[in-house]
């Protein structure tokens, strides 16, 4: 069953990095709402002789500079409570605040689809998404998604972008991902998987034998011819996925993979990089490696086994209000648990 566990999980801490507190973090102070945001700011002695404009900017870098400074002119952001200009200078320990009406953020409408929560309160929403869910709208895609759908359970999430995604996971992929309920909460998630102290540990079944864990630290970028693809490339982005071997069958090898950072396709490509492909991945391993002799029942299962064997399993993070440890998991579907049953029975290690 999916449960959520405190700060007294089994994830050893070498993997488990959270996010801890920052000066930053302790100077500020907030009303968490997803309509109107209230957020504030005390300067210190670092910040003396700098324009304000330039200052809210560090402050506060999700927000575009052009933005901030039309806040400025317009009196949402305040120094000490009064209205300056964006050019006013500091003179250290005044305090910021920023008070701002929120504006609808998306256009795409609201659906009443199911979702599977594993866990909810006024700052995030712990989802088990389902295969075949597409995460959010795009071309093709502009209905049935996970942001049609958070659009209903939770209709205050149109007034943040993306609709309070702070990460994706795959259409054909299953497994938990974790969504802002307020701005400030997207901003502390943002943060954490910025900062590579999210923990996201996936289960996969790969062709060929695995026989020990390790590091896969190889850049990825868009393929240069087949757009739909990425690929390992010298000058792509860093990426690291770091895996151990869970369990050996004769002929394919159960994984369990930790992202340390969140490319697109980054299990997929880096596994199919290092000559081990998941089963039923369409676009990286299109075609079906059926062993020799194998079973009808085993034949029937890997053909009929149209999407890559991967679940994102477990999900650890900081809960930005609370700053609590917690742990989230997510049982396999019912098509990866039936995958891995076959492989025992029909497909068992030497």
């Amino acid at each position: 069953m999916s449960q959520a566990q405190s700060s007294n999980s089994n994830i050893p801490d070498t993997d488990f990095n959270l996010l801890e507190d920052s000066e930053d973090a302790d100077n500020h102070t907030s009303e968490a709402t997803a309509t109107r945001l209230s957020l504030q700011f005390q300067l210190d002695e670092t910040y003396i002789g700098q324009r304000i404009d330039q200052i809210a900017a560090m402050v506060w870098s999700d927000f575009s500079r052009e933005k901030l400074k039309q806040w400025i002119k317009d009196g949402n952001l305040l120094v000490n409570g009064q209205p300056v200009k964006p050019k006013f200078k500091s003179d250290g320990f005044e305090i910021l605040t920023l008070n701002v009406e929120l504006e609808a953020q998306t256009r795409n409408l609201p659906e009443d689809i199911p979702l599977d929560i594993i866990y909810e309160d006024d700052d995030i929403i712990v989802i088990n998404k389902a295969v075949g869910m597409v995460v959010h709208p795009g071309a093709g895609n502009t209905s049935g998604t996970l942001v049609n759908a958070l659009l209903h359970h939770y209709p205050k999430s149109a007034e943040l972008a993306r609709a309070g995604l702070v990460h994706r996971i795959d259409k054909d992929t299953s497994g938990l991902l974790v969504v802002a309920k307020n701005l400030e909460s997207q901003f502390s998630l943002s943060k954490q998987l910025e900062k590579k102290s999210v923990y996201r540990l996936y289960d996969l079944v790969v062709y060929g034998n695995i026989i020990a864990g390790g590091t896969i630290d190889e850049p990825i970028k868009r393929h240069p011819v087949d757009r739909v693809k990425m690929t390992v490339l010298p000058g792509g982005k860093d990426a690291v996925t770091h895996y151990n071997v869970k369990e050996r069958f004769q002929h394919f090898t159960r994984v369990q993979a930790r992202l340390e950072t969140g490319r697109t396709h980054q299990i997929r490509v880096h596994f199919s990089y290092i000559g081990f492909g998941l089963i039923g991945d369409q676009v990286y391993m299109p075609r079906v490696r059926m062993p020799a002799g194998a079973s009808q029942l085993l034949d029937d299962t890997l053909r009929g086994f149209k999407r890559q064997a991967l679940h994102a399993a477990k999900l650890g993070l900081t809960h930005p209000r609370s700053k609590e440890e917690m742990t989230f998991e997510a049982p396999w579907p019912e098509d990866f648990a039936n995958l891995i049953e076959v492989l025992r029975t029909e497909n068992k290690a030497y």
